[in-house]
């Protein structure tokens, strides 16, 4: 039998969301599942930490090359800058996984540094073949506001 208790220990404390990465392309795409229409950004003056990794599932040939942090001053992720990269990466097998993370005063120095208002933060992906995608997970931590079910629990369309 399972427990009927609702335990909120982690999802209260942290946001935890994953996404199909989709981009359809060669070239450096924000998380998406349809090649960069959608982006998948989260907003970091809610959060203060921030990590991101993301997991080959279709390799194609050559696969996930790099992932980074980018911030920028909207959702939109116009003129971002980079705030962590993973370098090159060599992930083409499925399951084959890269992970970075950062803070929200890393992103306030890049800030100051590049005179821009850098609020939202994201994933970007580089893929070597177009055909390649993978499933990109976000974790958000130091939430400004402490409460439950942080985590969506339900589907989100």
């Amino acid at each position: 039998m399972s427990s009927a208790v609702d335990s909120q220990k982690i999802s209260s404390e942290f946001s935890v969301n994953m996404y199909d990465h989709d981009p359809g392309a060669t070239t450096a795409i924000v998380t998406s599942p349809d090649g960069g229409t959608t982006l998948r950004t989260v907003d970091m003056s809610l959060w203060s930490r921030f990590f991101a990794m993301a997991m080959v599932t279709v390799p194609a040939t050559g696969a996930l090359t790099k992932l980074e942090i980018i911030a920028a001053a909207a959702a939109t992720m116009a003129s971002p800058e980079v705030i962590k990269d993973s370098g090159t990466l060599v992930a083409d097998a499925v399951e084959d996984r890269a992970r970075l993370e950062c803070t929200a005063e890393e992103i306030a120095q890049i800030a100051r540094t590049s005179g821009k208002r850098l609020r939202y933060a994201a994933a970007r992906l580089t893929m070597s073949n177009a055909g390649g995608e993978a499933v990109v997970t976000y974790i958000l931590g130091g939430g400004r506001y402490i409460g439950e079910d942080k985590t969506p629990d339900t589907v989100i369309a």
